[in-house]
């Protein structure tokens, strides 16, 4: 975080509350658990004695300035708030440098993608992922990934769907017997319905999950969308459920969310990009503060694994989308 620290121990900084839940201690007592995040990333965080008479009511999305001290939990850096207030005009915060977000912007990342399209030989392939994008294209500029996992920044969603469709190309030259424009096609539509499954700021920090996304899930509402997108297209039921398979089983296994295994290549494929780039994400972002020669943190995201940085390179979680 990119916080003061004072030769008396004392933290203070902005940043933005990403997640806040009001909870009570085994005595009785209330208090806050946040989740602050800035360009630099996020820490875990408390508000012990929480009173808010005295501290006020915050919500998810909020830039805030805080003072404190930080602490280690279980192996991770935890902030102790001793005092919070919002942000104030003479505070002249620029709010998006506290938003972490994609390293390319969206139109840029949007229009590769729209020429991947472009370069499609079957045509209802071509019709319908065009149409989708399209439709949520306003969304999809600024939309994060993941609420708390892999690409969970501002333009994460674009960022994740780009990348993986770069590795699929690459693939696709390696491989002939891959159907390219089927696996570009259910890359670029696979998590099109996390547009649905989070409510989210203009910052494009994810509040919470939706009713319909906790219900349901984007694995299943991308197959609707999908679906739904078709029949309006005149897409041939043969493509269509193609696309459907392909999304509603790119998490590999029903133990992960899939709701069913991946039954052709294509499918298989794509489910191994979407877990490798996810993988090499989260690796490369909790090394990012680890010295090297050290390790990090358990990481529960990672089979609750220590990772190493063996420092020789920098551990940084960018893709070259150029």
């Amino acid at each position: 975080m990119n916080f003061t620290t004072y030769g008396n121990g004392t933290t203070e900084g902005f940043c933005i509350i990403k997640t806040v839940d009001e909870k009570i201690n085994v005595k009785g007592v209330p208090y806050l658990d946040l989740t602050l995040s800035d360009s630099s990333g996020e820490i875990n965080a408390k508000l012990w004695d929480y009173k808010v008479s005295v501290h006020g009511v915050y919500e998810a999305g909020e830039c805030v300035k805080v003072r404190g001290t930080i602490t280690h939990y279980n192996g991770t850096e935890q902030f102790r708030i001793e005092r919070i207030r919002p942000i104030q005009d003479s505070d002249n915060v620029d709010i998006s440098s506290f938003v972490p977000s994609a390293d390319y912007g969206g139109e840029q990342m949007l229009d590769q993608l729209f020429s991947y399209i472009q370069s499609f030989k079957d045509e209802e392939l071509k019709t319908i992922t065009r149409a989708v994008l399209e439709e949520n294209r306003e969304k999809l500029l600024f939309w994060p990934a993941a609420f708390k996992l892999h690409h969970a920044i501002r333009g994460g969603l674009l960022y994740h769907t780009l990348s993986i469709v770069k590795l699929a190309s690459a693939v696709c030259r390696l491989y002939p017997s891959v159907d390219r424009d089927l696996l570009l096609a259910g890359a670029i539509l696979h998590d099109i319905s996390k547009i649905d499954e989070f409510d989210v700021s203009k910052l494009g920090i994810v509040k919470r999950y939706s009713v319909k996304g906790e219900l349901l899930g984007h694995l299943v509402m991308g197959a609707v969308a999908v679906s739904e997108k078709a029949k309006e297209l005149g897409i041939s039921e043969e493509t269509t459920v193609l696309l459907e398979h392909m999304i509603i089983s790119h998490h590999g296994d029903p133990e992960f969310g899939a709701a069913v295994r991946p039954m052709f290549l294509e499918a298989e494929i794509l489910s191994q990009l979407d877990t490798l780039d996810a993988t090499v994400y989260e690796i490369t972002n909790a090394l990012g503060t680890v010295e090297p020669g050290a390790f990090s943190g358990r990481q529960w995201a990672l089979d609750n694994r220590k990772l190493y940085n063996h420092g020789r390179k920098p551990s940084i979680p960018k893709a070259n989308l150029e």
